[in-house]
């Protein structure tokens, strides 16, 4: 029996006007970076973002937005999003991405249908600092503590070739662990020029190997490759599965292109796995 793999798009739906200064992001106002910076994306374009993911074989979709974290006015924001989706595209399973968040506000997220959240810890605690002034560490760990609270899903991971060292990788697996999630999205750093951190591609084999060492930490947890698939891989991006990868996001990123989904999937069936058809599948 073959493998099921599961494909995850993102929709990056206010971007580039986040005030935080996490080193990594170019969303961050404070680097400059040349990317596309709106508010709010017109919800007919999310729509239609959803309806594209579904026809190439995406089981999720990701509402995700810049800044700290939830106020109310992007609250609003997101569920009208989340409800105008759910109604056009029933059977995606719907992520939110929205920074810090309590309890009560994950379960307003979750009355418009909204079943996951992801909130990435990043690195480890010990080495966030280097990465990030604005905010704490133990906030994005609490944050994911309410989403479990809230009876969400959810997703939490990190990014890889920040200037780390391998013991912050080992810490940041376990933190991971420690929180049970549905899923682990780990992100290889894709270098910018307006960015802080040093401008390094991290070798494909080192990757293979965290994508190892993932696996045999975090047990039933699904492994996503994320962020920097393309930049890290190349045309050998199916040696992710064999090291043990379930998932990946097929598309565009936040602020960086992806490849055409099609690829994709004729990769997966060409190695011989199954496209999973919905986000309980096994």
């Amino acid at each position: 029996m073959s493998r099921k793999i599961f494909l995850c798009a993102i929709s990056n739906i206010s971007s580039g006007h986040c005030l935080e200064d996490c080193r990594f992001c170019t969303q961050s106002v404070k680097y400059g970076a040349d990317i596309e910076r709106y508010y709010h994306k017109p919800v007919e374009t999310i729509v239609e973002e959803a309806r594209r993911a579904r026809e190439c074989k995406a089981v999720g979709f990701c509402l995700v937005t810049a800044g700290k974290g939830l106020d109310d006015k992007t609250l609003r924001f997101v569920c009208k999003a989340a409800d105008a989706v759910k109604k056009a595209v029933p059977e995606l399973g719907l992520i939110a991405c929205n920074g810090t968040a309590n309890v009560e506000q994950l379960r307003i997220l979750k009355d418009h249908g909204i079943e996951n959240y992801n909130h990435n810890l990043e690195t480890s605690e010990r080495y966030y600092p280097n990465i990030c002034t604005t905010h704490t560490w133990q906030e994005r760990f609490e944050t994911c503590e309410n989403v479990k609270k809230a009876d969400l899903m959810l997703l939490t991971g990190g990014i890889f070739g920040m200037g780390e060292s391998d013991e912050d990788r080992f810490s940041m697996l376990h933190s991971i662990a420690e929180l049970d999630p549905i899923s682990v999205p780990l992100n290889f750093y894709h270098p910018h020029p307006m960015l802080p951190l040093e401008n390094r591609k991290m070798p494909m084999e080192e990757a293979l190997d965290l994508i190892r060492m993932a696996g045999k930490i975090l047990g039933e947890s699904r492994i996503m490759v994320a962020g920097g698939r393309e930049f890290t891989f190349g045309d050998e991006d199916y040696r992710i599965f064999e090291a043990g990868a379930d998932a990946i996001v097929i598309g565009d990123y936040l602020t960086t292109k992806g490849r055409d989904p099609r690829r994709d999937i004729s990769m997966l069936i060409a190695h011989g796995y199954e496209i999973a058809e919905n986000c309980h599948d096994r």
